[in-house]
């Protein structure tokens, strides 16, 4: 068995690769999206995989069956995440990588997992040749929802708003429909797409009926759709379009916004896009619950006293809750823009 392991650039190389291997893998879901490859002692690509969601196997395992038994021995895992550590719905890849004799992995995250972790000092008491932090960044902006839900213990929450240069959500007399242009409304669908809930309060359902469902340009449900959940302690009434929502809805009965995510986390909900009105996103902004804003900006100036949000308990400029801004993209007239808190307030 040769112990000579690839160069830095080989490994570099070979992590960029597993790092769009793992972009196949669902965006939504209790796991993260991870990519795997296999390298020989000269750098080559000897087989790669990904995970393909919950129940199904790890990126490792995914990469080691597509060889033949004992043809991993000798060989190098660049993988994008820590290996895990523990039994799930599939077993520990760190001790698959181990038994498959593979000499050296190099991996980008830490996995923060309580029950996942650990699998690098695993591999290292096996005599296995371990390197951690291979484009770490990179890898870290790729999970950042699941990091973010996992180091947290409850989904990670991303605000989502519409608005007019002025901040305002609506008109004076209530009405809203439409603010932004279809390229932009478009962009909600896709982006609900991506979440695993949404979330808005009892005020929205009973004021818009909302059906709370991705949808395309023609209005055809997209195939992932996010569970919606209400909050408030008001009734849904019976004929509400959220009570014929495909993945059904939950209903909280509850204001406590801490709990209600809290008990998504316990759902294996790891992604929350909220929708609701001011009251509840202000809410969740007070209480430091968000860790995303997506806000749609489009030009035009409303004035009145329909803003975006309400109070967020900020006494003095020097409260003040500093974004930082990701991204800002044009949507045909409007502009989104992502941001994310920065007072490291966030719980």
């Amino acid at each position: 068995m040769s112990t000579t392991t690839p160069t830095p650039e080989r490994v570099e190389q070979a992590m960029r690769h597993a790092l769009s291997l793992s972009a196949h893998g669902p965006v939504t879901g209790v796991n993260p999206q991870v990519g795997c490859v296999l390298l020989d002692a000269e750098g080559s690509i000897v087989a790669e995989g990904w995970h393909r969601g919950a129940g199904t196997p790890h990126a490792e395992v995914d990469a080691l069956s597509k060889l033949s038994q004992r043809a991993a021995n000798g060989l190098t895992a660049v993988v994008t995440l820590e290996p895990c550590n523990h039994t799930g719905r599939t077993g520990p890849c760190s001790q698959a990588l181990i038994d498959a004799g593979v000499v050296a992995v190099h991996y980008g995250v830490d996995d923060p997992g309580q029950s996942s972790s650990g699998g690098a000092e695993h591999l290292r008491q096996a005599g296995v040749e371990v390197e951690s932090g291979v484009l770490a960044d990179d890898i870290s902006e790729a999970i950042h929802r699941w990091l973010t839900a996992t180091r947290r213990h409850r989904p990670f929450v991303t605000a989502k708003w519409a608005s007019s240069l002025d901040g305002r959500a609506a008109a004076a007399d209530g009405s809203s429909r439409w603010i932004t242009g279809a390229a932009a409304r478009q962009h909600v669908h896709e982006q609900r797409a991506a979440n695993d809930a949404i979330l808005v309060g009892t005020g929205t359902v009973l004021a818009d009926d909302p059906s709370l469902t991705a949808r395309g340009d023609a209005g055809e449900l997209l195939g992932r759709q996010p569970i919606p959940v209400v909050v408030g302690f008001r009734p849904v009434p019976e004929s509400a379009a959220v009570l014929r929502h495909p993945r059904g809805v939950v209903v909280t009965g509850s204001r406590d916004l801490g709990a209600v995510l809290d008990d998504l986390y316990q759902r294996e909900i790891r992604s929350v896009f909220v929708e609701g009105g001011p009251t509840v996103t202000s809410e969740l902004i007070r209480l430091g619950l968000v860790d995303e804003y997506l806000v749609y900006v489009a030009p035009t100036l409303l004035g009145g006293p329909r803003t975006a949000l309400t109070d967020l308990g900020i006494a003095s400029i020097n409260a003040q809750r500093r974004l930082r801004v990701i991204q800002a993209t044009p949507l045909g007239d409007d502009l989104v823009i992502v941001a994310r808190d920065t007072s490291g307030s966030s719980r």
